[in-house]
C-alpha cells in the first residue's frame, strides 16, 4: 500500500529539512546517487573530537529520501561517527532484513519502516546516511 509509505509524518519531514545548503569551509564533503531513480544527496560536515560540529545537506530525492535526510539533519549535530554508522546499519537492517528500527537519537527512522516492502526505494532512502559517513571519511583524509 503506497499510501502507507507517504503518510503525514513522512510528508511533513520531507517538507521540513533543516541545514539545507552548503558550509563555507567543510571538513569533508560527499555525494551519493541512486542509479535506479537518479536521486542524489550531497553532504558537507565539520567534526571535532569525533563529533559532528556542523552539517549541511543538498538533495534531489523522493519524499522518502527527503524524510530520511530530514531525520538525519534533526539529530546529526553532536553525533559521533559510531552513532551515525550504527544508525545507518540499523536502517539497512530494518529495510533489508526485517530488523528493528534504530534507537537513540535516530529513532525517528522507525517512521520509514514500511519502506522495507518496496525494495526499489531502499537505496534512495539510505542516501543521506551513506553520504554523511562518506563525508566524515573525507574529513579524515
Amino acid at each position: 500500500m503506497i499510501d502507507g509509505l507517504y503518510n503525514t509524518d513522512v510528508l511533513s519531514l520531507a517538507a521540513n529539512i533543516s541545514h539545507v545548503g552548503r558550509l563555507g569551509k567543510p571538513c569533508g564533503t560527499a555525494r551519493k546517487v541512486s542509479k535506479l531513480c537518479g536521486s542524489w544527496v550531497e553532504v558537507d560536515v565539520c567534526e571535532r573530537g569525533g563529533m559532528v560540529t556542523n552539517f549541511a545537506v543538498r538533495l534531489q530525492a523522493c519524499a522518502l529520501g527527503q524524510a530520511c535526510a530530514a531525520i538525519l539533519a534533526q539529530a546529526v549535530m553532536g553525533a559521533s561517527k559510531e552513532e551515525l554508522q550504527a544508525a545507518r546499519d540499523g536502517l539497512y537492517a530494518m529495510l533489508k532484513q526485517g530488523g528493528e528500527p534504530p534507537q537513540g537519537r535516530f529513532a525517528k527512522l522507525a517512521l520509514l519502516k514500511d519502506v522495507a516492502n518496496y525494495p526499489a526505494r531502499h537505496t534512495s532512502t539510505m542516501l543521506a546516511f551513506d553520504a554523511v559517513l562518506a563525508a566524515l571519511k573525507d574529513a579524515k583524509s
